[in-house]
């Protein structure tokens, strides 16, 4: 049975970075269990893959913060730009933050399809188990038995079911005594309480908004749905609450009180929301819609609080329609310049299944492709 020199499970994101970056000498097989390569960049973004963001730190990520710098020190975003132009990709910057393909996700997966070419690919290929004899790991899949000296496991989390998603990668670090952290939703829409269901009835509504959590303010547009609110504000949020309260500015651009002043209209009419939202946040914050001249300085105390509507969400709306996943692998059992387990040689971790997760808008990408890059320079020097 053919020994490769590394076995990649996984073709997504994190693991064609990999095995496009691997020296050519090696001999490389990639096993995933999706008929087709990149399933997850090839829908993101509107089939558009928001690639990475202009505004990027480790502060924009849920982990190991000095894990993340170290990382990124190795493959930066400036790094990934530079990649990519090397690959004649030019990446679109919209909103003045989000890098995307300028007209398909396809542009980046032929990018990994040009340089994997030397790579052997096993599809429709679930992974069952890993186990490692003496120097040599072997890869069990429903069809296929593998035989490795270094095994990169680079097999995502738990959400986008329906493109195979599982924790296999997690259960193969487990079965090597890797401490993990239990994968959990993450950019995902919240479910409000009772004391919130006026929310729902604004579904399909949105505004732009902050929200703040966990000593952080994020900015973005925030979508009422039929469940709670979501849109990307509510998404990035979502990574770092865990419970507790959440404080929403619906008017960040403006102050309450300086529309008010001296207007002769409605309350509802002065406040710079679609009309329902509008009228329902005064309901919400039980302020009778009156003129504003009428607005006494009890009144004045009431309203200032749409700029701090404060409330625990009741949780959010799972792994189905999460974007990513929170927790995998500690990153203390990995080494931050080549992504390998401490404890055990020659099996590597990246992407989605390593306890790193980022905000909405091109960070997750950024990380995947980053860490994929320096478990591949890691490899390819030892």
């Amino acid at each position: 049975m053919k020994i490769y020199d590394v076995l990649i499970l996984g073709a997504g994101a994190s693991g064609l970075m990999c095995a496009s970056n691997l020296d050519k000498k090696l001999s490389v097989a990639i096993v995933d269990g999706n008929s087709k390569i990149a399933q997850k960049i090839k829908i993101s973004g509107g089939s558009k893959c928001n690639i990475t963001n202009t505004q990027l730190s480790r502060d924009n990520y849920d982990g190991d913060k000095e894990f993340i710098f170290n990382v990124f020190e190795t493959f930066s975003r400036d790094d990934l730009l530079e990649y990519l132009h090397k690959n004649d990709l030019e990446p679109v910057v919209r909103k003045k933050r989000y890098y995307f393909c300028k007209d398909s996700s396809d542009e980046i997966i032929n990018i990994f399809k040009k340089h994997t070419k030397n790579v052997d690919l096993f599809l429709n290929s679930e992974i069952l188990w890993v186990k490692k004899e003496g120097d040599i790991f072997e890869v069990k899949t429903l069809k296929e038995h593998f035989r490795a000296k270094k095994v990169v496991v680079a097999t995502g989390g738990k959400s986008y079911k329906n493109l195979g998603a599982s924790d296999i990668g997690l259960e193969i670090a487990k079965s090597f005594g890797i401490k993990v952290k239990e994968f959990s939703p993450a950019l995902v829409g919240l479910t409000v309480q009772k004391e919130q269901f006026w929310m729902k009835e604004l579904s399909g509504l949105s505004c732009y908004a902050n929200i703040k959590v966990d000593g952080k303010i994020l900015k973005e547009e925030l979508l009422f749905a039929h469940k709670g609110i979501s849109g990307p504000v509510v998404l990035s949020a979502s990574l770092y609450w865990q419970k507790g309260n959440i404080s929403i500015d619906f008017l960040p651009d403006n102050n309450i009180l300086e529309l008010i002043k001296g207007s002769k209209k409605q309350l509802s009419s002065v406040i710079p929301l679609p009309k329902r939202l509008s009228k329902a946040l005064l309901e919400a914050l039980d302020i009778e819609d009156i003129e504003c001249k009428k607005v006494t300085n009890e009144i004045k105390e009431k309203l200032v609080r749409i700029h701090d509507y404060e409330f625990a969400p009741a949780g959010n709306f799972g792994f189905s329609k999460a974007e990513v996943c929170r927790g995998g692998v500690l990153s203390e059992e990995l080494n931050p310049y080549t992504m390998e387990a401490l404890d055990v040689k020659g099996l590597y971790f990246i992407g989605e299944v390593v306890d790193v997760t980022g905000e909405l808008g091109g960070y997750n990408f950024q990380w995947a492709f980053s860490s994929g890059y320096v478990c591949a320079k890691g490899i390819s020097e030892s």
